[in-house]
């Protein structure tokens, strides 16, 4: 039935008769029942990432039952069998459904039915190719869409329905694999217990067949993350399996030839503009080391090298690879060796205004809180030089930190920080991330970064700041900003840093555009990327993430995680961000950090203020409240790695964590032994 699709051949081979016993596939080590199983389970997964999106556009979700089953009167709320007439409160729930009547009337908003409209036809467009690719294994294409049809929506994927409250460095964050059966609730199979060699064949196989999709976008990886939970397997089985697959398919590759292929992909990238970014095109095909020849079909032997040690057939395992099994385009522009094109309107638009906009591969940078070597000077020279020609993509000689394929992944991380006192801060708070994913640190505007960064330690550092601390604690920080209750000697310090954080401010959305318009055009791949980021960092995101929307861009980002973030807390913006993100989206907040609110406080307060409340009305975001630790902005440059600990992040290093940990007691002591100098000095007068 399928003999003319690029995937048919290497399936419907037979073994031959010497290496049947050795031959595995999902045909042969599941019976008819199983395999309709694993197409059930798919399936139902699917069903509740659709539902996930729904709910997203809910106006009803986050209200009380009584609300929600009594749309009128008083007299009616308080007859409801589930409401206690006794201890019912009729002025809440008045506010809940004046509440929810302000949400349908966002929700009925032209802009936003569009982009709802547009999100559900993504998603059920990745579940037909996805349910259609596993049939036509599996299967029957007829069967597995017929379960797709069927198959219940169970509990959305996400239940990050959570509001945490937690000291992120006295606080153990949970296990991993305890933390994906939180965040993707397992769903009843019976193939859970199958023998874990068999599970484990399951996810492999699977992962093998989406990558035969082309791409590896986010809607994928949540799917994989949820079939890992369901299976009842490790995390690290499917990230360990992401590693071994991403270096054997560039491996692979390498054995390839594809001239005709890479000179047509090369003639195309010569009459475009190229991005203005450290990794432009990748150095084109250099990525994978092809230089000549049509693509060929990787050879059994090959595929059996590359995915080897798991029990899969070689012949199985090409088929299940499909196109990608023989084509180095494909390959390349999986990992962005053929991404980061974008066209001159773009360019002129943004790169006027967005200076030094780069990538940097965080691998390839000293982290300055462990490593031993004085000399940072080649560090501080390759952050600070921005790419001079945008025209140009970097040389394979420039291209060492990514043209290896053993530090290639098939997920990508990018951290954005959010202000500088020195060159190295660009990569630094991002060795806490491990080696799971690609992991990049986003460089753009260093010097306005750096001029914030110097001003806010100049404000923090002067007598005004220590008197205004003192006076601040007595109100809330919303008391501040709501009635302008700020003591007056700050107000005269303030020309420090309102400048400097109004500019840093703008351009943090400008980049925040250009990162857009870079994921969009693929100057990562076609693999899913989370972004990270504190302070303006997270504005970037913030930025990013609406431009993402406002274009329809579904499937690019798989988390995104804001600290102590200085944008809107609305429900409204939260939940545009939240169509666009595949799994997590995180809102860290304290109600602490003083220096924020005052940064801010001349810019929209009425919107709210992310980096200082939670999300409001959205179960599927996540808020973490670190205001037992956050006293300070400048705290969040060495907390990254604690709060990703604490909200479960399946990549951290825990060495780095503790380099962090270190640093930041020592900070807290300096400022200790300032204060008690400052009072001394104080008293002596």
């Amino acid at each position: 039935m399928f003999k003319h699709v690029p995937w048919a051949s290497h399936e419907d081979a037979k073994p031959s008769e010497g290496n049947q016993e050795e031959e595995k596939s999902l045909t042969t080590i599941l019976n008819i029942d199983q395999r309709g199983d694993l197409t059930l389970l798919i399936a139902s997964i699917m069903a509740s990432m659709r539902k996930a999106v729904e709910l997203n556009f809910d106006p009803n979700v986050a209200f009380s039952s009584s609300l929600n089953k009594s749309k009128a009167s008083e007299d009616e709320k308080i007859m409801n069998k589930d409401t206690d007439p006794a201890t019912a409160d009729v002025n809440k729930l008045d506010e809940e459904k004046k509440l929810r009547e302000q949400r349908q009337k966002e929700l009925a908003a032209p802009k936003m039915k569009e982009l709802k409209e547009e999100a559900l036809r993504f998603i059920d467009q990745w579940r037909s190719n996805v349910i259609e690719r596993i049939g036509s294994i599996v299967n029957s294409k007829e069967e597995a869409s017929s379960q797709m049809e069927s198959a219940p929506a169970k509990a959305p994927i996400i239940n990050a329905a959570q509001d945490k409250k937690a000291n992120p460095i006295a606080t153990e964050a949970a296990a991993t694999d305890t933390a994906l059966k939180e965040i993707f609730p397992p769903i009843d199979t019976p193939l859970s217990s199958l023998e874990e060699p068999t599970r484990i064949l399951i996810l492999h196989s699977t992962l093998l067949l989406l990558l035969s999709l082309e791409h590896y976008i986010a809607p994928s990886r949540v799917l994989l993350l949820h079939l890992t939970s369901s299976l009842h397997l490790s995390l690290s089985v499917l990230t360990d399996d992401e590693e071994k697959i991403a270096k054997g398919l560039l491996e692979a590759a390498k054995h390839m030839s594809g001239e005709s292929e890479t000179q047509k992909k090369a003639e195309e990238n010569k009459h475009s503009r190229k991005w203005k970014v450290g990794l432009a095109s990748v150095a084109g095909a250099a990525l994978i080391g092809v230089t000549g020849g049509l693509a060929a079909p990787l050879v059994a032997a090959g595929v059996g090298s590359v995915m080897g040690g798991l029990g899969l057939g070689a012949t199985a395992a090409a088929g299940y690879l499909g196109a990608v099994a023989g084509s180095t385009v494909i390959v390349g522009g999986l990992f962005g060796a053929y991404g980061g094109k974008m066209t001159g309107e773009m360019m002129d638009a943004y790169a006027k205004e967005v200076s030094d906009f780069a990538f940097l591969p965080v691998k390839d940078k000293p982290n300055p809180l462990t490593s031993t070597n004085k000399d940072s000077s080649s560090h501080e020279k390759d952050i600070k030089d921005p790419v001079s020609d945008s025209s140009k993509p970097l040389s394979p000689s420039s291209a060492t930190a990514i043209d290896d394929p053993s530090s290639r992944r098939l997920r990508v991380t990018i951290g954005i920080s959010g202000w500088l006192t020195d060159a190295a801060d660009v990569t630094s708070p991002w060795h806490v991330l491990g080696t799971n994913a690609e992991v990049f640190a986003l460089r753009y505007e260093l010097e306005a970064l750096m001029n914030l960064g110097n001003s806010m330690q100049a404000m923090i550092s002067s007598a005004a700041w220590g008197y205004a601390k003192s006076e601040m604690i007595k109100h809330t920080i919303f008391a501040e900003l709501t009635a302008a209750l700020w003591p007056l000697a700050l107000l005269k310090i303030s020309r420090l840093v309102d400048n400097p954080f109004s500019i840093a401010k703008s351009r943090s959305d400008k980049a925040g555009e250009l990162l857009a318009d870079a994921l969009i055009n693929k100057a990562q791949g076609e693999r899913p990327v989370t972004l990270i980021g504190y302070s303006l960092g997270a504005r970037v995101i913030y930025s990013c993430l609406m431009s993402l929307a406002r274009r329809k861009a579904f499937g690019l980002v798989e988390s995104a995680v804001l600290i102590g973030a200085p944008c809107p807390s609305t429900t409204g913006d939260w939940r545009v961000m939240r169509s666009v993100v595949a799994s997590r989206l995180v809102n860290v907040y304290s109600d602490n950090d003083y220096i924020l609110g005052f940064l801010y406080r001349t810019s929209s307060i009425q919107y709210g203020v992310a980096g200082l409340q939670k999300i409001e009305g959205l179960p599927d975001v996540m808020n973490l409240d670190v205001s037992e630790t956050v006293s300070g902005h400048l705290r969040y440059r060495y907390l990254v790695g604690s709060i990703l600990k604490t909200i479960g992040f399946e990549d951290v290093d825990p060495k780095a964590v503790e380099a962090e940990a270190a640093k930041l007691k020592k900070m807290d002591e300096e400022e200790e032994e300032r204060s008690l100098a400052d009072k001394a000095k104080a008293q002596g007068k």
